[in-house]
């Protein structure tokens, strides 16, 4: 992704689950609000924002994993808490350094990390939560 480049919602990152494609949806909507002026209480308004939302999200996504036997459950939530710790990194470097980095840090991680995230990881647990992938304990009878 380039520079002036802002993260970008696309029909491309929908998994056909509604509530979970209109909160990725929202967190991209989220980080393109720190495009264009703003002052510094702004920003940090916005990323307190963006923090708290993908929180939500999170917990929604993993709730509805667990609900489905999701195999790889704890890996997806390990994936969870590194973005969450990235997040709460750049609001503590968000206070001392420009608005101008702490967009491009915002772009990188949400048209990156979570552009790759969505286009990756939530990608594998879809055939488990429509109902796609047979459980490995059930026999099939032929």
């Amino acid at each position: 992704m380039k520079k002036e480049e802002l993260p970008v919602w696309s029909a491309r990152l929908e998994l056909g689950l509604q509530s979970i494609d209109a909160q990725h949806r929202t967190l991209f909507e989220l980080a393109a609000t720190f495009g264009g002026s703003g002052d510094q209480v702004r920003v940090m308004k916005s990323l307190v924002a963006l923090c708290d939302y993908t929180r939500e999200h999170f917990r929604e996504e993993e709730y509805m994993l667990a609900a489905h036997s999701y195999p790889d459950l704890e890996a997806h939530k390990l994936e969870h808490a590194k973005f969450r710790g990235m997040l709460v990194d750049l609001l503590g470097k968000a206070k001392y350094q420009s608005l101008d980095q702490t967009a491009d840090d915002v772009r990188q991680l949400v048209g990156g990390w979570m552009y790759d995230h969505i286009m990756q990881r939530d990608l594998d647990y879809l055939p488990f939560v429509k109902g796609e992938k047979l459980d490995s304990d059930k026999e099939v009878c032929r």
